[in-house]
């Protein structure tokens, strides 16, 4: 009784919270915003994300979409942009930080099975906004309530998408300019960046850690620098993902686990985060303090600040009401 009656004051302590910030939301969007249009849509993106997530090739969806969620979210708000595929080379998908994006076919997925049910109707923002939530639901994350309403751009903003999303090799100082730029603390940024506690990495975000003779990484140990090496010799090709039996078979207390909660800063604590921005965390006073307060609880203090920060981050929106459009397909805009 005492598990389930603190599992239900956090449940209601998240709830409380999400309701502050989401009063700062935009008017246009709300809850159940296709109460009347496609009153199904929500059970649509949640039964395709089931589906989704039982295929093998998609086992790390939901670090995929919330990659993908956050980079569309941080350029413009959360408007799909990251999703266009013009071919004339100026989306946001030819940005060096977007190279790597994947799960692009899973919002098409999701796409097509709404177009059966209620064609033209609900938006690809709003897709990629729920998917994500609901992929981070069946991974075993908690509920949040979602807002809906947002359209879809028409344009997408490659510069701004290469200068200003935040690199694995950037400075604290620069990280939180980043974040404070879009209405983000100190304290959120840390929550949110605990999303890299799921989903595997590249060793091509690590190699420039290991292999910088001129300038060393002055996070990383002797032991752990040959650990990562070999990890990732293991695959002949820089650019390839981390073997995932590896990763998957790792110790919870290892930084190469893929499942959700307060690992990553444990590692950082650790000394072994597996990026450069990572570590910068326990660089700066004010968010170092927030990580070593992760990591002094059962974790219901990050789950609560990093799904408060979270919808924070969906309520990032420009487009609403006659605004943009509503795609046809997530990857053209309309008209094209």
């Amino acid at each position: 009784m005492g598990c389930q009656l603190k599992v239900a004051l956090l449940f209601w302590s998240l709830i409380a919270a999400i309701i502050t910030t989401q009063r700062a939301a935009s008017a246009s969007i709300r809850i159940d915003f296709y109460d009347q249009t496609c009153p199904r849509a929500e059970k649509i993106i949640f039964t395709e994300m089931q589906k989704i997530l039982q295929r093998p090739e998609f086992k790390n969806a939901p670090a995929q979409l919330l990659r993908l969620f956050f980079h569309d979210c941080f350029i413009g708000g959360c408007d799909a942009s990251v999703l266009l595929n013009t071919g004339n080379l100026q989306d946001e998908k030819q940005a060096g930080p977007n190279l790597s994006l994947k799960g692009f076919e899973i919002i098409n997925m999701i796409k097509e099975a709404l177009e059966r049910e209620c064609p033209v109707i609900v938006s690809c923002s709003d897709i990629l906004v729920i998917a994500t939530r609901d992929a981070m639901i069946l991974s075993g994350g908690p509920f949040y309530p979602v807002y809906t309403g947002r359209r879809d751009s028409k344009v997408s903003f490659l510069q701004k998408a290469s200068l200003e999303i935040p690199s694995p090799m950037d400075h604290i100082d620069k990280i939180l300019m980043l974040f404070a730029q879009r209405g983000f603390t100190a304290r959120e940024t840390v929550a949110l960046l605990g999303g890299h506690s799921i989903g595997f990495i590249s060793c091509a975000f690590i190699q420039p850690r290991i292999n910088n003779d001129t300038n060393p990484d002055p996070y990383i140990g002797d032991d752990f620098k040959e650990e990562i090496r070999q990890r990732c010799e293991k695959r002949n090709s820089n650019f390839s993902m981390m073997d995932p039996q590896q990763l998957s078979s790792a110790s919870s207390s290892s930084p190469f686990t893929s499942h959700f909660g307060t690992h990553y800063y444990e590692s950082l604590t650790r000394r072994r985060g597996l990026l450069f921005s990572d570590m910068e965390l326990m660089a700066n006073e004010q968010t170092a303090a927030v990580v070593e307060e992760y990591v002094s609880d059962d974790g219901s203090t990050f789950q609560r600040d990093f799904i408060t920060a979270l919808v924070k981050m969906s309520n990032l929106v420009t487009l609403t009401g006659s605004q943009g459009e509503v795609r046809l397909n997530c990857s053209v805009p309309l008209n094209t």
